[in-house]
C-alpha cells in the first residue's frame, strides 16, 4: 500500500485533563500518515487522481486548534474519522499526536499517542 506522510505539524491547541490547560493551551505535533493507491497518480501526475494532502491539513489544523479535548486518543479519534470521510481512497489513516508539556513529575520529551484506523468494509 502507497503511504502520503504529513510529519511533525505543529498546532496550537487546548487539550488536557486540566482546566488550566484547556485555557492556557500549548503547541502540539502531529504526524498524519494516509494508506492510498496511488498509482493512477503516480502515471497520470494529476491532482485529481491523489489524495489531496493541503486539504488533509486544514481539516487537521481545524480540528486541533478549533476544538477542546481531555484526552489526546479522542483528538486523535476525531482527526481520523474526519480524515476517512475527506476521501474514499484513503484505506487507513494513522494518527500520531505529541504533547510535549503534558503535566508530568519528571523530565520527557514528549507524551504520544499513536492510533490506526481502517476504512470499514
Amino acid at each position: 500500500m502507497d503511504k502520503i506522510l504529513l510529519k511533525n505539524l505543529m498546532f496550537y491547541g487546548y487539550h488536557g485533563v486540566y482546566e488550566a490547560e484547556r485555557e492556557l493551551g500549548q503547541k502540539f505535533y502531529l504526524d498524519i500518515e494516509l494508506a492510498a493507491d496511488l498509482e493512477k497518480a503516480g502515471y497520470s501526475d494529476d491532482l485529481m487522481d491523489t489524495i489531496d494532502y493541503t486539504a488533509v491539513y486544514r481539516e487537521v489544523k481545524q480540528i486541533t486548534e478549533q476544538t477542546k479535548f481531555q484526552l489526546l486518543e479522542a483528538l486523535s479519534q476525531t482527526i481520523a474519522d474526519r480524515i476517512l470521510a475527506m476521501d474514499a481512497r484513503i484505506e487507513a489513516v494513522t494518527v500520531r499526536v505529541r504533547k510535549p508539556s503534558a503535566p508530568m513529575p519528571g523530565a520527557m520529551d514528549f507524551v504520544q499517542t499513536e492510533i490506526t484506523r481502517r476504512r470499514k468494509a
